[in-house]
Protein backbone atom coordinates (compact mmCIF):
# COMPACT_ATOMS: atom_id res chain seq x y z
CA UNK A 1 0.00 0.00 0.00
CA UNK A 2 2.67 2.44 0.76
CA UNK A 3 4.53 1.62 -2.58
CA UNK A 4 1.20 2.19 -4.41
CA UNK A 5 0.79 5.54 -2.30
CA UNK A 6 4.68 6.60 -3.49
CA UNK A 7 4.25 6.10 -6.51
CA UNK A 8 1.31 8.18 -6.86
CA UNK A 9 2.73 11.23 -5.27
CA UNK A 10 5.88 10.54 -7.72
CA UNK A 11 3.45 10.27 -10.42
CA UNK A 12 1.85 13.51 -9.07
CA UNK A 13 4.73 15.32 -8.37
CA UNK A 14 6.16 14.76 -12.16
CA UNK A 15 3.31 15.74 -13.83
CA UNK A 16 3.45 19.39 -11.69
CA UNK A 17 6.93 19.47 -12.27
CA UNK A 18 6.28 18.98 -16.30
CA UNK A 19 3.52 21.22 -16.37
CA UNK A 20 5.47 23.97 -14.27
CA UNK A 21 8.74 23.69 -16.97
CA UNK A 22 6.39 23.72 -19.97
CA UNK A 23 4.37 27.02 -18.52
CA UNK A 24 7.80 28.41 -17.91
CA UNK A 25 9.22 27.77 -21.00
CA UNK A 26 6.24 29.41 -22.64
CA UNK A 27 6.22 32.86 -20.81
CA UNK A 28 9.67 32.67 -21.70
CA UNK A 29 9.03 33.06 -25.58
CA UNK A 30 7.64 36.34 -24.24
CA UNK A 31 11.64 37.91 -24.18
CA UNK A 32 13.45 37.44 -27.39
CA UNK A 33 17.02 38.32 -28.34
CA UNK A 34 18.24 39.92 -31.67
CA UNK A 35 21.52 37.38 -32.60
CA UNK A 36 23.96 37.87 -35.23
CA UNK A 37 25.27 34.98 -37.13
CA UNK A 38 27.69 36.99 -39.28
CA UNK A 39 30.64 36.73 -37.26
CA UNK A 40 34.11 34.88 -39.56
CA UNK A 41 37.80 34.00 -39.37
CA UNK A 42 40.32 32.53 -40.97
CA UNK A 43 40.21 29.06 -39.09
CA UNK A 44 36.87 28.19 -39.77
CA UNK A 45 35.49 29.74 -43.04
CA UNK A 46 38.71 31.08 -44.52
CA UNK A 47 39.16 34.59 -43.86
CA UNK A 48 37.37 37.51 -41.22
CA UNK A 49 34.08 38.20 -41.43
CA UNK A 50 32.49 41.05 -39.68
CA UNK A 51 35.60 41.61 -37.16
CA UNK A 52 37.22 43.32 -39.91
CA UNK A 53 34.28 45.88 -39.98
CA UNK A 54 34.60 48.77 -42.51
CA UNK A 55 34.56 52.69 -41.23
CA UNK A 56 31.35 53.66 -41.97
CA UNK A 57 31.83 57.39 -44.35
CA UNK A 58 29.63 60.24 -42.43
CA UNK A 59 27.62 61.27 -44.88
CA UNK A 60 27.74 65.05 -45.22
CA UNK A 61 31.49 65.47 -43.35
CA UNK A 62 34.42 64.06 -45.60
CA UNK A 63 36.90 64.45 -42.65
CA UNK A 64 35.44 61.11 -41.50
CA UNK A 65 35.88 59.26 -45.09
CA UNK A 66 38.30 57.12 -46.56
CA UNK A 67 39.58 56.08 -43.01
CA UNK A 68 41.73 53.03 -42.61
CA UNK A 69 39.31 49.92 -41.59
CA UNK A 70 40.35 47.26 -38.98
CA UNK A 71 41.69 44.10 -39.79
CA UNK A 72 40.28 41.69 -37.17
CA UNK A 73 42.69 40.01 -34.65
CA UNK A 74 43.13 42.56 -31.65
CA UNK A 75 41.74 44.87 -34.24
CA UNK A 76 38.21 44.78 -34.53
CA UNK A 77 34.93 47.21 -35.46
CA UNK A 78 33.88 47.15 -31.74
CA UNK A 79 34.19 49.34 -28.98
CA UNK A 80 34.18 46.12 -26.68
CA UNK A 81 36.45 43.28 -27.28
CA UNK A 82 34.39 39.35 -26.81
CA UNK A 83 36.18 36.88 -24.42
CA UNK A 84 35.32 34.11 -27.12
CA UNK A 85 37.91 36.23 -29.51
CA UNK A 86 37.29 36.34 -33.33
CA UNK A 87 35.19 33.46 -33.27
CA UNK A 88 33.52 31.71 -36.36
CA UNK A 89 29.26 32.12 -36.54
CA UNK A 90 29.68 28.88 -38.30
CA UNK A 91 31.95 26.88 -35.57
CA UNK A 92 29.19 24.24 -33.70
CA UNK A 93 31.12 24.93 -30.05
CA UNK A 94 30.72 28.62 -30.48
CA UNK A 95 26.62 27.80 -31.29
CA UNK A 96 26.31 25.82 -28.46
CA UNK A 97 28.21 28.03 -26.04
CA UNK A 98 25.94 30.90 -27.11
CA UNK A 99 22.85 28.59 -26.78
CA UNK A 100 23.54 28.32 -23.07
CA UNK A 101 24.27 31.56 -22.23
CA UNK A 102 21.41 32.85 -24.04
CA UNK A 103 19.14 29.89 -21.99
CA UNK A 104 21.09 30.89 -18.82
CA UNK A 105 20.24 34.68 -19.26
CA UNK A 106 16.05 33.85 -19.16
CA UNK A 107 15.43 34.41 -22.59
CA UNK A 108 13.20 32.05 -24.50
CA UNK A 109 13.90 33.13 -28.26
CA UNK A 110 16.49 33.56 -30.26
CA UNK A 111 15.70 35.93 -32.97
CA UNK A 112 18.57 35.09 -36.12
CA UNK A 113 19.18 38.05 -38.52
CA UNK A 114 18.91 36.69 -42.16
CA UNK A 115 19.60 38.27 -44.93
CA UNK A 116 18.26 35.78 -47.67
CA UNK A 117 19.07 31.95 -49.47
CA UNK A 118 22.91 31.60 -49.97
CA UNK A 119 23.94 34.36 -47.31
CA UNK A 120 26.66 33.83 -45.05
CA UNK A 121 24.07 33.74 -42.23
CA UNK A 122 21.87 31.26 -43.76
CA UNK A 123 24.65 28.79 -43.88
CA UNK A 124 24.03 27.20 -40.20
CA UNK A 125 20.64 27.45 -39.80
CA UNK A 126 20.44 24.08 -38.85
CA UNK A 127 22.80 23.64 -36.98
CA UNK A 128 21.68 26.91 -35.17
CA UNK A 129 17.89 25.30 -34.71
CA UNK A 130 19.35 21.80 -33.46
CA UNK A 131 21.53 23.32 -30.98
CA UNK A 132 18.82 25.77 -29.95
CA UNK A 133 16.33 23.06 -29.71
CA UNK A 134 18.79 20.99 -26.99
CA UNK A 135 17.90 24.33 -24.44
CA UNK A 136 14.98 24.50 -25.18
CA UNK A 137 14.96 27.71 -26.79
CA UNK A 138 12.84 29.28 -30.00
CA UNK A 139 13.99 30.67 -32.78
CA UNK A 140 12.57 33.45 -35.08
CA UNK A 141 13.93 35.36 -37.54
CA UNK A 142 15.13 39.05 -38.19
CA UNK A 143 14.57 39.80 -41.97
CA UNK A 144 17.09 42.50 -43.05
CA UNK A 145 16.44 44.40 -46.04
CA UNK A 146 18.43 42.46 -48.57
CA UNK A 147 15.53 42.21 -51.07
CA UNK A 148 14.37 44.80 -53.79
CA UNK A 149 10.85 44.49 -53.33
CA UNK A 150 8.19 42.36 -51.88
CA UNK A 151 8.13 40.12 -54.78
CA UNK A 152 11.24 39.36 -54.41
CA UNK A 153 10.52 38.84 -50.34
CA UNK A 154 8.21 36.54 -51.08
CA UNK A 155 9.76 34.50 -53.24
CA UNK A 156 12.84 34.22 -50.29
CA UNK A 157 10.10 33.55 -47.74
CA UNK A 158 9.23 30.54 -49.50
CA UNK A 159 12.68 29.37 -49.47
CA UNK A 160 12.55 30.04 -45.55
CA UNK A 161 9.20 28.61 -44.66
CA UNK A 162 10.20 25.12 -46.86
CA UNK A 163 13.47 24.61 -45.98
CA UNK A 164 13.13 25.26 -41.96
CA UNK A 165 9.52 25.87 -40.70
CA UNK A 166 9.07 22.20 -39.67
CA UNK A 167 12.01 22.22 -37.44
CA UNK A 168 10.61 21.85 -33.48
CA UNK A 169 12.92 25.11 -32.95
CA UNK A 170 11.05 27.39 -35.43
CA UNK A 171 9.35 29.60 -33.47
CA UNK A 172 5.14 29.82 -34.01
CA UNK A 173 2.54 31.60 -31.87
CA UNK A 174 -0.60 30.16 -32.35
CA UNK A 175 0.46 28.12 -35.86
CA UNK A 176 2.20 31.21 -36.63
CA UNK A 177 5.93 32.06 -37.23
CA UNK A 178 7.01 35.62 -36.11
CA UNK A 179 9.17 37.59 -38.55
CA UNK A 180 10.52 40.90 -37.83
CA UNK A 181 10.84 42.83 -40.59
CA UNK A 182 14.29 45.65 -39.86
CA UNK A 183 13.77 48.82 -42.37
CA UNK A 184 10.19 48.18 -43.60
CA UNK A 185 9.35 51.58 -43.87
CA UNK A 186 11.94 52.07 -46.97
CA UNK A 187 9.13 49.99 -48.72
CA UNK A 188 5.59 51.92 -49.38
CA UNK A 189 2.99 50.76 -47.31
CA UNK A 190 0.65 50.48 -50.79
CA UNK A 191 3.16 48.06 -52.17
CA UNK A 192 3.72 46.28 -48.28
CA UNK A 193 -0.01 45.87 -48.29
CA UNK A 194 -0.28 43.82 -51.09
CA UNK A 195 1.92 41.38 -49.74
CA UNK A 196 0.30 41.47 -45.91
CA UNK A 197 -3.50 42.59 -46.44
CA UNK A 198 -6.26 39.58 -47.27
CA UNK A 199 -7.31 40.92 -50.82
CA UNK A 200 -3.59 41.90 -51.49
CA UNK A 201 -2.28 40.47 -55.20
CA UNK A 202 0.48 38.86 -53.97
CA UNK A 203 -0.96 38.01 -50.18
CA UNK A 204 0.98 35.74 -47.87
CA UNK A 205 -2.62 35.35 -45.96
CA UNK A 206 -3.83 32.37 -45.65
CA UNK A 207 -1.20 30.67 -47.15
CA UNK A 208 1.98 28.55 -45.86
CA UNK A 209 3.70 31.69 -45.90
CA UNK A 210 1.04 33.88 -43.22
CA UNK A 211 2.79 34.95 -40.25
CA UNK A 212 2.47 37.53 -37.59
CA UNK A 213 4.89 40.47 -39.41
CA UNK A 214 6.53 43.34 -37.25
CA UNK A 215 7.37 45.95 -39.43
CA UNK A 216 9.95 48.81 -37.54
CA UNK A 217 8.78 51.77 -36.29
CA UNK A 218 11.14 54.94 -35.97
CA UNK A 219 9.65 58.09 -36.45
CA UNK A 220 6.17 59.53 -34.95
CA UNK A 221 4.96 59.88 -38.62
CA UNK A 222 4.99 56.22 -39.14
CA UNK A 223 1.31 55.71 -37.36
CA UNK A 224 0.28 56.36 -41.12
CA UNK A 225 2.37 53.39 -42.36
CA UNK A 226 1.05 50.83 -39.73
CA UNK A 227 -2.25 51.73 -40.45
CA UNK A 228 -2.02 50.94 -44.14
CA UNK A 229 0.63 48.36 -44.54
CA UNK A 230 -0.78 45.29 -43.25
CA UNK A 231 1.61 44.39 -40.78
CA UNK A 232 0.63 42.89 -37.35
CA UNK A 233 2.80 44.87 -35.28
CA UNK A 234 5.74 46.68 -34.47
CA UNK A 235 9.16 46.77 -32.84
CA UNK A 236 11.67 49.47 -31.68
CA UNK A 237 14.62 47.68 -32.22
CA UNK A 238 17.07 50.07 -31.56
CA UNK A 239 19.14 50.36 -27.87
CA UNK A 240 19.84 54.11 -27.77
CA UNK A 241 16.92 56.08 -25.86
CA UNK A 242 16.25 59.09 -27.62
CA UNK A 243 17.64 58.23 -31.34
CA UNK A 244 14.53 57.96 -32.65
CA UNK A 245 10.78 58.05 -31.88
CA UNK A 246 10.40 54.78 -31.93
CA UNK A 247 13.39 54.11 -29.24
CA UNK A 248 12.75 56.67 -27.09
CA UNK A 249 11.04 55.27 -23.81
CA UNK A 250 8.72 58.00 -22.96
CA UNK A 251 7.10 57.32 -26.18
CA UNK A 252 5.82 53.86 -25.66
CA UNK A 253 2.73 54.74 -23.63
CA UNK A 254 1.63 56.31 -26.95
CA UNK A 255 3.57 53.32 -29.12
CA UNK A 256 1.67 50.96 -26.42
CA UNK A 257 -2.05 52.47 -26.61
CA UNK A 258 -1.49 53.21 -30.78
CA UNK A 259 -1.24 49.13 -30.53
CA UNK A 260 -4.24 48.63 -28.52
CA UNK A 261 -6.49 51.21 -30.35
CA UNK A 262 -5.42 49.34 -33.58
CA UNK A 263 -5.34 45.99 -32.77
CA UNK A 264 -1.31 45.29 -33.29
CA UNK A 265 1.42 43.73 -31.61
CA UNK A 266 4.11 46.08 -29.60
CA UNK A 267 7.51 45.04 -29.04
CA UNK A 268 9.58 47.52 -27.04
CA UNK A 269 13.18 46.52 -27.66
CA UNK A 270 15.95 46.83 -24.88
CA UNK A 271 19.60 47.39 -24.42
CA UNK A 272 22.31 47.61 -22.14
CA UNK A 273 23.90 50.46 -23.60
CA UNK A 274 25.15 51.84 -27.01
CA UNK A 275 28.83 52.38 -28.28
CA UNK A 276 29.68 52.61 -31.92
CA UNK A 277 32.36 55.07 -32.41
CA UNK A 278 34.91 52.04 -33.53
CA UNK A 279 32.61 51.80 -37.04
CA UNK A 280 30.94 55.49 -37.03
CA UNK A 281 33.89 57.60 -35.28
CA UNK A 282 31.71 60.50 -35.88
CA UNK A 283 29.05 59.33 -34.06
CA UNK A 284 29.22 59.80 -30.32
CA UNK A 285 26.10 61.74 -29.85
CA UNK A 286 24.06 58.44 -29.31
CA UNK A 287 26.02 57.06 -27.12
CA UNK A 288 24.59 55.48 -24.27
CA UNK A 289 27.03 54.48 -21.25
CA UNK A 290 26.09 51.14 -19.37
CA UNK A 291 25.58 52.51 -15.98
CA UNK A 292 27.27 49.71 -14.30
CA UNK A 293 23.93 48.05 -15.91
CA UNK A 294 21.57 51.31 -14.14
CA UNK A 295 20.49 52.00 -18.58
CA UNK A 296 19.39 48.49 -19.37
CA UNK A 297 17.60 48.34 -16.24
CA UNK A 298 15.70 51.59 -16.87
CA UNK A 299 15.07 50.18 -20.30
CA UNK A 300 13.95 47.25 -19.05
CA UNK A 301 11.38 48.98 -16.66
CA UNK A 302 10.16 51.02 -19.15
CA UNK A 303 9.21 48.10 -21.28
CA UNK A 304 7.97 46.17 -18.37
CA UNK A 305 5.64 49.47 -17.58
CA UNK A 306 3.39 49.18 -20.92
CA UNK A 307 2.85 45.60 -19.90
CA UNK A 308 3.69 44.40 -23.74
CA UNK A 309 3.02 41.22 -25.40
CA UNK A 310 6.51 40.85 -26.01
CA UNK A 311 10.06 42.67 -25.28
CA UNK A 312 12.67 42.50 -27.31
CA UNK A 313 16.87 42.41 -26.39
CA UNK A 314 19.29 44.28 -28.84
CA UNK A 315 21.22 42.03 -28.48
CA UNK A 316 23.08 39.19 -28.20
CA UNK A 317 26.24 39.34 -29.93
CA UNK A 318 25.68 42.99 -32.11
CA UNK A 319 29.37 43.99 -31.32
CA UNK A 320 29.98 46.89 -34.11
CA UNK A 321 27.22 49.18 -31.68
CA UNK A 322 28.13 48.17 -28.67
CA UNK A 323 24.65 46.57 -27.25
CA UNK A 324 25.58 43.39 -26.73
CA UNK A 325 25.15 41.19 -23.25
CA UNK A 326 28.03 38.42 -24.54
CA UNK A 327 30.95 38.20 -22.52
CA UNK A 328 33.56 40.90 -22.78
CA UNK A 329 37.17 41.04 -21.88
CA UNK A 330 39.86 44.17 -20.82
CA UNK A 331 41.79 44.53 -24.12
CA UNK A 332 44.35 46.81 -26.00
CA UNK A 333 45.20 46.95 -29.27
CA UNK A 334 48.16 50.05 -29.82
CA UNK A 335 46.89 52.69 -28.36
CA UNK A 336 43.58 52.03 -27.62
CA UNK A 337 41.76 50.47 -24.73
CA UNK A 338 38.79 48.53 -25.29
CA UNK A 339 35.73 48.91 -23.02
CA UNK A 340 34.56 46.62 -20.79
CA UNK A 341 31.94 45.08 -17.75
CA UNK A 342 34.11 45.61 -15.09
CA UNK A 343 35.02 42.44 -12.92
CA UNK A 344 32.84 39.94 -14.31
CA UNK A 345 32.63 38.75 -17.62
CA UNK A 346 29.45 37.55 -17.55
CA UNK A 347 27.60 40.79 -15.89
CA UNK A 348 25.05 40.87 -18.49
CA UNK A 349 24.10 37.36 -18.72
CA UNK A 350 23.47 37.97 -14.89
CA UNK A 351 21.64 40.70 -15.28
CA UNK A 352 19.72 39.95 -18.06
CA UNK A 353 18.45 36.88 -16.28
CA UNK A 354 17.49 39.50 -13.09
CA UNK A 355 15.33 41.52 -15.24
CA UNK A 356 13.73 38.91 -17.20
CA UNK A 357 12.92 37.24 -14.14
CA UNK A 358 11.43 40.57 -12.47
CA UNK A 359 9.20 41.03 -16.06
CA UNK A 360 7.88 37.91 -16.01
CA UNK A 361 6.90 37.55 -12.36
CA UNK A 362 5.06 41.12 -13.18
CA UNK A 363 6.90 42.56 -10.14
Amino acid sequence: MNFFKNFLVFILLTCISLKSFAQNSKSRDKVQIFYYGWYGNPEVDGKYSHWNHDILPHWNNPKWNNLENHKGGDDIGANFYPALGNYSSNDPAIIKKHMKMIREAGVGMVVLSWLGKDSFVDKSITQYLDIADQFNLKVAFHIEPFYKNITELREQLSYLVETYSHHHAFYKKDGKPLYYVYDSYKISPSEWSELLSENGSKTVRKTELDGLYIGLWVEKEHSDFFEESGFDGFYTYFASDGFVFGSTTSNWSYLSQFAKDHHLIFIPCVGPGYSDTRIRPWNEANFKSRESGKYYERMFDAAAKVNPDFIGITSFNEWHEGTQIEPAIPKKSGDFKYEDYGKDSLFYIKETKRLTDRFLSGK
